[in-house]
């Protein structure tokens, strides 16, 4: 077997009966195309039911700690604790990056685009764990590596959406709304990132990138809200 899965293994405290389910988890699509005699599938019917897994471990275990968070709520936090940005961050600290069989190609691409990855492949070693151990095995895991995050989020209110967050500050203290604005485009028209400005009255606030106009405006809030947090709101009081 791979020494990096070796490697995982440890790192993760799980050691698979099973090891071709690992390397099945651990297998882009892009990595059979160059080996096409490699004797594991792909790992997207892993990934599925890693999502599922996932979802229902997260969900129980927010349900019995927030008892009297309505829906909507749980909902949201659910939400930004299983984005690919968190998942793939948990996928660096366990060492996933390192043993994941990639293509080339993919292994130059984009951070964002390796981000996405990795955290596809971070619900597709779950959905291994969940065959090969079972439900308690996995349960274990994802307390012990994802609901780590769950008091951060809630305390910071990073289950908002950043633009609704910002808004709500903003209209509460000033009694205006922020307003976006387009400062930047760069790239083909096919690869085109946008950088965007959030302002108050007019006042630059923070700014933003993303291969959208809205993905823009989402990093642009977030990095007021940033600005807001470290000067304790000293810009709007």
């Amino acid at each position: 077997m791979d020494s990096e899965q070796t490697n995982l293994e440890q790192q993760i405290k799980i050691n698979f009966k099973n090891k071709e389910l690992l390397k099945e988890a651990l297998t882009h699509r892009s990595y059979l195309n160059e080996n096409p005699k490699w004797s594991a599938h792909h790992n997207e019917r892993l990934e599925f039911l890693g999502d599922a897994v996932l979802e229902l471990i997260v969900t129980e275990n927010l349900f019995k700690q927030y008892p009297q968070s309505p829906e909507g709520e749980l909902t949201s936090i659910r939400a930004a604790l299983v984005n690919y940005q968190i998942l793939s961050k948990i996928a660096k600290e366990i060492g996933l990056d390192k043993a994941i069989y990639l293509s080339k190609g993919e292994a130059k691409d984009s951070d964002r685009a390796k981000e996405t990855i990795l955290a596809n492949a971070f619900e597709s070693l779950i959905g291994a764990i969940y065959l090969d151990k079972g439900y308690e095995i996995s349960a274990k895991f994802i307390v012990e590596n994802v609901l780590k995050f769950v008091p951060e989020i809630v305390e910071k209110k990073l289950y908002k959406d950043p633009k609704s967050l910002l808004q709500e500050i903003i209209q509460e203290k000033l009694k205006i709304t922020p307003t976006y604005e387009v400062i930047g485009e760069t790239g083909p028209d096919h690869n085109k990132i946008f950088e965007v400005g959030v302002y108050f009255e007019g006042q630059f606030a923070g700014q933003g990138k993303g291969f959208s106009k809205q993905e823009a405006e989402i990093d642009a809030a977030k990095d007021a809200l940033s600005k807001l947090s470290h000067e304790n709101h000293k810009r709007i009081t």
